[in-house]
Protein backbone atom coordinates (compact mmCIF):
# COMPACT_ATOMS: atom_id res chain seq x y z
CA UNK A 1 0.00 0.00 0.00
CA UNK A 2 2.57 2.82 0.57
CA UNK A 3 4.70 1.40 -2.16
CA UNK A 4 1.71 2.18 -4.40
CA UNK A 5 0.77 5.58 -2.87
CA UNK A 6 4.33 6.84 -3.75
CA UNK A 7 4.45 5.69 -7.43
CA UNK A 8 0.47 7.13 -7.30
CA UNK A 9 1.53 10.49 -5.95
CA UNK A 10 4.19 11.25 -9.09
CA UNK A 11 1.50 10.88 -11.64
CA UNK A 12 -1.00 12.84 -9.49
CA UNK A 13 1.96 15.91 -9.40
CA UNK A 14 1.89 15.23 -13.26
CA UNK A 15 -1.60 15.57 -14.04
CA UNK A 16 -2.15 18.71 -11.75
CA UNK A 17 0.53 20.69 -12.95
CA UNK A 18 -1.31 19.91 -16.60
CA UNK A 19 -4.66 20.72 -16.08
CA UNK A 20 -3.93 23.98 -14.19
CA UNK A 21 -4.30 27.11 -16.16
CA UNK A 22 -0.60 27.41 -18.30
CA UNK A 23 1.20 31.08 -17.03
CA UNK A 24 1.42 33.59 -19.63
CA UNK A 25 3.90 33.04 -21.94
CA UNK A 26 5.06 29.59 -21.46
CA UNK A 27 3.89 27.68 -24.21
CA UNK A 28 1.35 23.98 -23.67
CA UNK A 29 4.26 22.00 -24.32
CA UNK A 30 6.82 23.56 -21.96
CA UNK A 31 4.31 23.17 -19.16
CA UNK A 32 3.19 20.03 -19.80
CA UNK A 33 7.14 19.17 -20.19
CA UNK A 34 7.24 20.84 -16.46
CA UNK A 35 4.67 18.65 -15.25
CA UNK A 36 6.60 15.39 -16.12
CA UNK A 37 10.15 17.18 -15.21
CA UNK A 38 7.54 17.85 -11.60
CA UNK A 39 6.82 14.37 -11.10
CA UNK A 40 10.20 13.18 -11.61
CA UNK A 41 11.58 15.21 -8.94
CA UNK A 42 8.69 13.99 -6.16
CA UNK A 43 9.45 10.47 -7.08
CA UNK A 44 13.07 11.14 -6.70
CA UNK A 45 12.17 12.17 -3.39
CA UNK A 46 9.37 9.33 -2.38
CA UNK A 47 11.70 6.66 -4.00
CA UNK A 48 8.50 4.38 -5.69
CA UNK A 49 11.51 2.93 -7.85
CA UNK A 50 15.15 3.13 -7.45
CA UNK A 51 16.58 6.51 -8.57
CA UNK A 52 18.08 5.61 -11.95
CA UNK A 53 14.86 3.82 -12.91
CA UNK A 54 12.70 7.10 -12.37
CA UNK A 55 15.43 9.15 -14.26
CA UNK A 56 15.15 6.36 -16.99
CA UNK A 57 11.32 6.34 -17.25
CA UNK A 58 10.64 9.84 -16.68
CA UNK A 59 13.13 10.45 -20.03
CA UNK A 60 11.92 7.46 -22.12
CA UNK A 61 8.27 8.93 -22.08
CA UNK A 62 9.19 12.67 -22.80
CA UNK A 63 10.83 10.83 -25.63
CA UNK A 64 8.05 9.20 -26.65
CA UNK A 65 5.83 12.06 -25.82
CA UNK A 66 7.67 14.38 -28.33
CA UNK A 67 8.45 16.99 -26.10
CA UNK A 68 11.43 18.11 -27.08
CA UNK A 69 11.56 16.81 -30.72
CA UNK A 70 8.21 15.38 -33.00
CA UNK A 71 10.33 13.64 -34.96
CA UNK A 72 11.56 10.47 -33.33
CA UNK A 73 14.96 10.10 -34.23
CA UNK A 74 15.78 13.72 -33.40
CA UNK A 75 13.81 12.90 -30.04
CA UNK A 76 15.49 9.49 -29.28
CA UNK A 77 19.01 11.21 -29.88
CA UNK A 78 18.32 13.87 -27.23
CA UNK A 79 17.24 10.96 -24.92
CA UNK A 80 20.65 9.73 -25.19
CA UNK A 81 22.63 12.53 -25.04
CA UNK A 82 23.60 12.53 -21.49
CA UNK A 83 25.24 8.95 -21.92
CA UNK A 84 27.73 10.70 -24.06
CA UNK A 85 28.01 13.53 -21.52
CA UNK A 86 32.29 13.52 -20.43
CA UNK A 87 31.03 14.94 -17.27
CA UNK A 88 28.48 11.30 -16.49
CA UNK A 89 32.44 9.31 -17.17
CA UNK A 90 34.30 11.29 -15.20
CA UNK A 91 31.95 10.53 -12.10
CA UNK A 92 31.93 7.31 -12.99
CA UNK A 93 35.90 6.64 -13.04
CA UNK A 94 36.21 8.66 -10.08
CA UNK A 95 33.55 5.85 -8.09
CA UNK A 96 36.11 3.37 -9.53
CA UNK A 97 38.97 4.94 -8.47
CA UNK A 98 37.20 5.08 -4.97
CA UNK A 99 36.95 1.66 -5.54
CA UNK A 100 40.39 0.83 -5.22
CA UNK A 101 40.38 2.89 -2.42
CA UNK A 102 38.55 0.42 -0.46
CA UNK A 103 39.51 -2.88 -1.83
CA UNK A 104 43.14 -2.10 -1.40
CA UNK A 105 42.73 -0.31 2.14
CA UNK A 106 44.40 2.62 0.98
CA UNK A 107 41.51 4.96 2.42
CA UNK A 108 41.43 3.30 5.94
CA UNK A 109 45.02 3.58 6.31
CA UNK A 110 45.63 6.78 5.72
CA UNK A 111 42.21 7.27 8.56
CA UNK A 112 43.95 5.56 10.75
CA UNK A 113 47.88 7.17 10.18
CA UNK A 114 46.23 10.26 10.85
CA UNK A 115 43.96 9.39 14.00
CA UNK A 116 47.31 7.48 15.17
CA UNK A 117 49.18 11.29 14.54
CA UNK A 118 46.47 13.33 16.44
CA UNK A 119 44.51 11.44 18.39
CA UNK A 120 46.14 12.19 22.16
CA UNK A 121 43.36 14.56 22.53
CA UNK A 122 40.23 15.12 21.77
CA UNK A 123 40.56 18.13 20.14
CA UNK A 124 43.10 16.57 17.98
CA UNK A 125 40.77 13.63 17.67
CA UNK A 126 38.63 16.02 15.58
CA UNK A 127 41.34 17.50 13.34
CA UNK A 128 42.48 13.72 12.64
CA UNK A 129 38.60 12.96 11.30
CA UNK A 130 38.49 16.49 9.84
CA UNK A 131 42.09 15.48 8.06
CA UNK A 132 40.79 11.87 7.00
CA UNK A 133 37.91 12.78 5.19
CA UNK A 134 40.62 15.63 3.38
CA UNK A 135 42.94 13.27 2.33
CA UNK A 136 40.41 11.30 0.45
CA UNK A 137 38.13 13.89 -0.71
CA UNK A 138 39.55 14.57 -3.90
CA UNK A 139 39.20 11.08 -5.19
CA UNK A 140 36.04 10.04 -3.81
CA UNK A 141 33.15 12.15 -6.00
CA UNK A 142 30.79 10.23 -3.36
CA UNK A 143 30.41 12.10 -0.02
CA UNK A 144 28.27 8.81 1.38
CA UNK A 145 31.23 6.40 -0.01
CA UNK A 146 33.63 8.87 1.81
CA UNK A 147 31.94 9.84 5.29
CA UNK A 148 29.68 7.35 5.52
CA UNK A 149 32.11 3.70 3.96
CA UNK A 150 35.65 5.28 5.25
CA UNK A 151 35.04 7.42 8.20
CA UNK A 152 32.32 6.57 10.06
CA UNK A 153 33.37 3.30 10.63
CA UNK A 154 36.39 4.31 12.42
CA UNK A 155 35.29 7.17 14.32
CA UNK A 156 32.25 4.70 15.57
CA UNK A 157 34.85 2.36 17.04
CA UNK A 158 36.67 4.89 19.34
CA UNK A 159 33.78 6.20 21.69
CA UNK A 160 33.33 3.14 23.16
CA UNK A 161 37.05 3.15 24.55
CA UNK A 162 35.94 5.75 27.17
CA UNK A 163 32.68 4.94 27.73
CA UNK A 164 30.54 6.92 25.47
CA UNK A 165 28.22 5.10 23.86
CA UNK A 166 24.29 6.50 21.82
CA UNK A 167 21.97 8.06 24.70
CA UNK A 168 23.41 9.87 28.45
CA UNK A 169 27.18 8.98 27.92
CA UNK A 170 27.23 10.16 24.17
CA UNK A 171 28.47 13.78 25.00
CA UNK A 172 31.24 12.00 26.90
CA UNK A 173 32.98 11.80 22.99
CA UNK A 174 30.89 9.90 20.39
CA UNK A 175 28.59 13.09 20.08
CA UNK A 176 31.77 15.67 19.60
CA UNK A 177 33.45 13.32 16.59
CA UNK A 178 29.94 12.45 15.02
CA UNK A 179 29.69 15.82 14.34
CA UNK A 180 33.01 16.91 13.58
CA UNK A 181 32.90 14.18 10.68
CA UNK A 182 29.15 15.20 9.32
CA UNK A 183 29.57 18.80 9.22
CA UNK A 184 33.92 18.40 7.83
CA UNK A 185 32.01 16.65 5.29
CA UNK A 186 30.01 19.36 3.75
CA UNK A 187 33.22 21.47 3.25
CA UNK A 188 34.94 18.88 1.82
CA UNK A 189 32.72 18.16 -0.68
CA UNK A 190 33.09 21.56 -1.70
CA UNK A 191 36.68 21.77 -1.77
CA UNK A 192 37.38 20.02 -4.71
CA UNK A 193 35.06 19.17 -8.10
CA UNK A 194 35.72 15.80 -8.00
CA UNK A 195 34.54 15.34 -4.22
CA UNK A 196 30.89 15.33 -4.44
CA UNK A 197 29.04 14.02 -7.99
CA UNK A 198 26.84 17.23 -7.76
CA UNK A 199 29.63 19.35 -7.90
CA UNK A 200 30.36 17.60 -11.49
CA UNK A 201 26.36 18.24 -12.71
CA UNK A 202 26.88 21.72 -11.56
CA UNK A 203 30.00 22.64 -13.40
CA UNK A 204 27.46 20.59 -16.62
CA UNK A 205 25.09 22.64 -16.11
CA UNK A 206 26.77 26.38 -15.63
CA UNK A 207 28.40 24.92 -18.98
CA UNK A 208 25.16 24.61 -20.68
CA UNK A 209 23.30 27.79 -19.20
CA UNK A 210 26.20 30.57 -19.01
CA UNK A 211 28.81 28.61 -21.67
CA UNK A 212 31.65 29.05 -18.57
CA UNK A 213 34.13 26.14 -18.53
CA UNK A 214 35.46 25.31 -15.15
CA UNK A 215 38.94 23.03 -14.35
CA UNK A 216 39.42 21.31 -11.39
CA UNK A 217 42.31 23.82 -10.94
CA UNK A 218 39.72 26.64 -11.08
CA UNK A 219 37.41 25.32 -9.17
CA UNK A 220 40.44 24.28 -6.14
CA UNK A 221 41.68 27.80 -6.51
CA UNK A 222 38.15 29.68 -6.69
CA UNK A 223 37.60 27.52 -3.55
CA UNK A 224 40.35 27.46 -1.35
CA UNK A 225 40.05 30.53 0.52
CA UNK A 226 36.63 30.09 1.13
CA UNK A 227 36.68 25.99 2.61
CA UNK A 228 40.17 26.62 4.73
CA UNK A 229 39.19 28.91 7.35
CA UNK A 230 35.99 26.46 7.52
CA UNK A 231 38.35 23.15 7.66
CA UNK A 232 40.76 24.76 9.96
CA UNK A 233 38.54 26.24 12.38
CA UNK A 234 35.81 23.43 12.04
CA UNK A 235 36.81 20.88 14.99
CA UNK A 236 37.40 24.21 17.47
CA UNK A 237 34.07 25.32 16.37
CA UNK A 238 32.43 22.15 17.50
CA UNK A 239 34.42 21.80 20.56
CA UNK A 240 33.19 25.21 22.23
CA UNK A 241 29.71 25.04 20.52
CA UNK A 242 29.14 20.96 20.80
CA UNK A 243 32.04 20.20 23.70
CA UNK A 244 32.56 16.63 24.57
CA UNK A 245 33.13 16.21 28.14
CA UNK A 246 36.28 14.18 27.59
CA UNK A 247 39.31 16.45 26.56
CA UNK A 248 42.34 13.99 26.36
CA UNK A 249 41.87 10.58 24.14
CA UNK A 250 45.45 8.98 25.24
CA UNK A 251 44.04 5.25 24.41
CA UNK A 252 42.77 6.15 20.57
CA UNK A 253 46.53 6.31 18.94
CA UNK A 254 47.10 3.32 20.74
CA UNK A 255 43.68 1.40 19.38
CA UNK A 256 45.21 3.22 16.02
CA UNK A 257 48.53 2.00 16.04
CA UNK A 258 47.13 -1.79 16.59
CA UNK A 259 44.61 -1.62 13.64
CA UNK A 260 47.61 -0.39 11.51
CA UNK A 261 49.65 -3.67 13.16
CA UNK A 262 46.94 -5.80 11.88
CA UNK A 263 46.43 -4.57 8.44
CA UNK A 264 50.42 -4.99 8.37
CA UNK A 265 53.35 -3.00 5.93
CA UNK A 266 52.08 -1.31 2.87
CA UNK A 267 51.08 -3.70 -0.02
CA UNK A 268 52.23 -3.15 -3.07
CA UNK A 269 48.70 -2.85 -4.54
CA UNK A 270 48.16 -0.04 -1.94
CA UNK A 271 51.44 1.55 -3.56
CA UNK A 272 50.20 0.87 -6.66
CA UNK A 273 46.86 2.81 -6.11
CA UNK A 274 48.36 5.55 -4.19
CA UNK A 275 50.89 6.26 -7.04
CA UNK A 276 47.85 6.00 -9.34
CA UNK A 277 46.22 8.34 -7.73
CA UNK A 278 48.97 11.07 -7.69
CA UNK A 279 49.38 10.44 -11.17
CA UNK A 280 45.35 11.47 -11.76
CA UNK A 281 45.90 14.06 -9.43
CA UNK A 282 48.96 15.75 -11.58
CA UNK A 283 46.75 15.36 -14.69
CA UNK A 284 43.84 16.83 -13.46
CA UNK A 285 45.61 20.01 -12.14
CA UNK A 286 48.75 20.12 -14.46
CA UNK A 287 47.52 18.09 -17.70
CA UNK A 288 44.45 19.98 -19.11
CA UNK A 289 45.77 21.40 -21.97
CA UNK A 290 46.95 18.45 -23.13
CA UNK A 291 44.47 15.58 -21.60
CA UNK A 292 40.95 15.91 -20.85
CA UNK A 293 39.39 15.24 -17.19
CA UNK A 294 37.59 12.64 -18.36
CA UNK A 295 39.98 10.87 -20.39
CA UNK A 296 42.53 11.48 -17.87
CA UNK A 297 40.58 9.37 -15.14
CA UNK A 298 39.69 6.82 -17.87
CA UNK A 299 43.32 6.32 -18.67
CA UNK A 300 43.91 5.77 -14.48
CA UNK A 301 40.85 3.16 -14.61
CA UNK A 302 42.18 1.50 -17.35
CA UNK A 303 46.35 1.46 -15.31
CA UNK A 304 43.84 0.05 -12.33
CA UNK A 305 42.59 -2.70 -14.33
CA UNK A 306 46.05 -3.79 -16.17
CA UNK A 307 47.69 -3.28 -12.22
CA UNK A 308 45.60 -5.52 -11.16
CA UNK A 309 44.41 -3.07 -8.37
CA UNK A 310 40.61 -3.81 -9.39
CA UNK A 311 39.31 -6.63 -11.44
CA UNK A 312 36.74 -5.98 -14.47
CA UNK A 313 34.39 -8.14 -12.38
CA UNK A 314 34.66 -5.41 -9.55
CA UNK A 315 33.79 -2.70 -12.28
CA UNK A 316 31.32 -4.86 -13.77
CA UNK A 317 30.07 -5.90 -9.99
CA UNK A 318 30.00 -2.00 -8.88
CA UNK A 319 26.09 -1.28 -9.31
CA UNK A 320 26.82 1.86 -7.62
CA UNK A 321 29.06 3.06 -10.46
CA UNK A 322 26.37 1.79 -13.28
CA UNK A 323 23.69 3.24 -11.18
CA UNK A 324 25.20 6.60 -11.14
CA UNK A 325 25.66 6.66 -15.01
CA UNK A 326 22.21 5.80 -15.64
CA UNK A 327 21.00 8.49 -12.66
CA UNK A 328 23.23 11.35 -13.84
CA UNK A 329 22.69 10.89 -17.55
CA UNK A 330 18.86 10.71 -17.49
CA UNK A 331 18.48 14.06 -15.07
CA UNK A 332 21.47 16.29 -16.92
CA UNK A 333 19.32 15.53 -20.08
CA UNK A 334 15.85 15.84 -18.30
CA UNK A 335 17.54 19.42 -17.38
CA UNK A 336 18.47 20.74 -20.38
CA UNK A 337 15.10 19.73 -21.86
CA UNK A 338 13.40 22.59 -19.35
CA UNK A 339 15.78 24.96 -21.34
CA UNK A 340 14.95 23.49 -24.72
CA UNK A 341 11.53 23.87 -24.30
CA UNK A 342 11.72 27.65 -23.22
CA UNK A 343 11.16 26.79 -19.30
CA UNK A 344 14.20 28.29 -18.00
CA UNK A 345 14.28 31.09 -19.73
CA UNK A 346 10.39 32.14 -18.46
CA UNK A 347 11.11 31.49 -15.16
CA UNK A 348 14.94 33.61 -15.37
CA UNK A 349 12.46 36.64 -16.75
CA UNK A 350 10.19 35.84 -13.91
CA UNK A 351 12.69 36.09 -11.12
CA UNK A 352 14.48 38.98 -12.50
CA UNK A 353 11.32 40.85 -12.79
CA UNK A 354 11.15 40.48 -8.65
CA UNK A 355 14.92 42.03 -8.36
CA UNK A 356 14.03 44.81 -10.71
CA UNK A 357 15.60 47.78 -8.47
CA UNK A 358 18.20 45.75 -6.62
CA UNK A 359 21.43 46.08 -6.43
CA UNK A 360 23.69 43.33 -8.18
CA UNK A 361 25.26 42.60 -4.84
CA UNK A 362 22.16 42.32 -3.39
CA UNK A 363 20.64 40.52 -6.01
CA UNK A 364 23.36 38.17 -5.63
CA UNK A 365 23.45 37.71 -1.74
CA UNK A 366 19.69 36.93 -2.23
CA UNK A 367 19.85 34.43 -4.85
CA UNK A 368 22.42 32.32 -3.77
CA UNK A 369 20.83 32.54 0.31
CA UNK A 370 17.59 30.89 -1.52
CA UNK A 371 19.63 28.44 -3.15
CA UNK A 372 21.24 27.59 0.04
CA UNK A 373 18.28 27.52 2.36
CA UNK A 374 15.64 26.25 0.37
CA UNK A 375 17.76 23.20 0.80
CA UNK A 376 15.27 22.49 3.57
CA UNK A 377 13.01 20.77 1.41
CA UNK A 378 15.30 18.40 -1.04
CA UNK A 379 16.49 15.33 0.77
CA UNK A 380 19.35 14.87 -2.57
CA UNK A 381 21.66 17.42 -3.61
CA UNK A 382 21.84 16.43 -7.06
CA UNK A 383 17.57 16.54 -7.12
CA UNK A 384 18.24 19.73 -5.71
CA UNK A 385 21.15 20.61 -8.81
CA UNK A 386 18.84 19.40 -11.17
CA UNK A 387 16.10 21.55 -9.85
CA UNK A 388 17.14 25.50 -8.96
CA UNK A 389 20.17 25.88 -10.23
CA UNK A 390 19.61 26.56 -14.06
CA UNK A 391 16.69 28.36 -13.65
CA UNK A 392 18.77 30.92 -10.53
CA UNK A 393 21.55 30.68 -13.24
CA UNK A 394 19.14 32.02 -15.85
CA UNK A 395 17.89 34.87 -14.15
CA UNK A 396 21.22 35.71 -12.49
CA UNK A 397 22.64 35.94 -16.30
CA UNK A 398 19.79 38.28 -16.98
CA UNK A 399 20.09 40.55 -13.75
CA UNK A 400 22.03 43.75 -15.01
CA UNK A 401 25.47 44.26 -13.06
CA UNK A 402 25.31 40.73 -12.20
CA UNK A 403 28.90 39.55 -11.77
CA UNK A 404 28.04 36.23 -13.63
CA UNK A 405 31.38 33.92 -13.14
CA UNK A 406 30.73 34.72 -9.50
CA UNK A 407 27.49 33.78 -9.07
CA UNK A 408 27.51 31.01 -10.96
CA UNK A 409 30.82 29.75 -8.77
CA UNK A 410 29.03 30.84 -5.37
CA UNK A 411 26.42 28.58 -6.17
CA UNK A 412 28.58 25.47 -7.27
CA UNK A 413 30.09 25.81 -4.21
CA UNK A 414 27.27 26.26 -2.31
CA UNK A 415 26.41 22.78 -3.24
CA UNK A 416 28.07 20.63 -0.41
CA UNK A 417 28.06 22.77 2.26
CA UNK A 418 24.36 22.58 2.37
CA UNK A 419 24.02 19.11 3.19
CA UNK A 420 25.06 20.19 6.74
CA UNK A 421 21.17 21.51 7.76
CA UNK A 422 19.32 18.75 8.06
CA UNK A 423 19.58 14.84 8.99
CA UNK A 424 18.28 14.16 5.27
CA UNK A 425 20.08 16.81 3.27
CA UNK A 426 22.90 14.61 2.10
CA UNK A 427 23.78 11.03 2.05
CA UNK A 428 26.06 10.35 5.30
CA UNK A 429 23.43 12.87 6.96
CA UNK A 430 21.14 9.76 7.77
CA UNK A 431 24.40 7.24 8.78
CA UNK A 432 25.38 9.69 11.41
CA UNK A 433 21.98 10.99 12.45
CA UNK A 434 21.19 7.39 13.20
CA UNK A 435 24.16 6.29 15.13
CA UNK A 436 21.83 7.70 17.94
CA UNK A 437 24.79 10.04 19.73
CA UNK A 438 23.47 13.26 18.59
CA UNK A 439 20.08 13.79 19.35
CA UNK A 440 17.12 14.55 16.91
CA UNK A 441 16.73 18.42 18.72
CA UNK A 442 20.92 18.67 18.24
CA UNK A 443 21.01 17.71 15.29
CA UNK A 444 18.57 19.86 14.06
CA UNK A 445 19.99 23.15 16.03
CA UNK A 446 23.35 22.23 15.14
CA UNK A 447 22.53 21.95 11.57
CA UNK A 448 20.76 25.57 11.47
CA UNK A 449 24.26 27.03 13.34
CA UNK A 450 26.18 25.42 11.00
CA UNK A 451 24.68 26.24 7.71
CA UNK A 452 24.49 29.73 8.65
CA UNK A 453 28.32 29.50 9.42
CA UNK A 454 28.99 28.56 6.29
CA UNK A 455 26.80 30.55 4.43
CA UNK A 456 27.95 33.46 6.33
CA UNK A 457 31.50 32.35 5.28
CA UNK A 458 30.66 31.56 1.33
CA UNK A 459 29.45 35.03 1.02
CA UNK A 460 31.70 37.44 3.01
CA UNK A 461 34.85 35.48 2.31
CA UNK A 462 33.68 34.53 -1.32
CA UNK A 463 32.44 37.72 -3.22
CA UNK A 464 35.58 39.45 -2.55
CA UNK A 465 37.86 36.94 -3.54
CA UNK A 466 35.96 35.86 -6.49
CA UNK A 467 35.54 39.33 -7.43
CA UNK A 468 39.60 39.75 -7.08
CA UNK A 469 40.55 37.12 -9.19
CA UNK A 470 37.59 36.61 -11.79
CA UNK A 471 38.25 40.54 -12.76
Amino acid sequence: MRSSWRLAAPLVVWLAVVVIPRPLGLSRNAWSYLGLFAAVVVALVLEPLPPAAVGLVGLTLATVLGFISAKPAEAIKWGLSGFSDGTVWLIFGALVVSLGYEKTGLGRRIALTLVKALGKSSLGLGYAVMLADLAIAPFTPSNTGRSAGVIYPIVRSIPALYGSAPGPSARRLGAYLMWTAFATTGVTSSMFLTALAPNLLAVSLIHQEIALDLTWAQWSMGVLPIGTPLLVTLPVLVYFIYPPEIRASEQVPAWAAAELVRMGPLSMPERVMGLLVLLAFCLWVFGGAWINATTAILAIVSLMVLCRVVDWDDITGNRAAWNTVVYFATLMTLADGLNRVGFITWAAQGVARLLVGASPVVALVGLVSFFFLVHYAFASLTAHTVVVLPALLAAGALFPGMPVKVFALLLAYSIGLMGVITPYATGPAPVYFGSGFIPRKDFWMLGFVFGLIYLAVLLGVGIPWLGTCLS
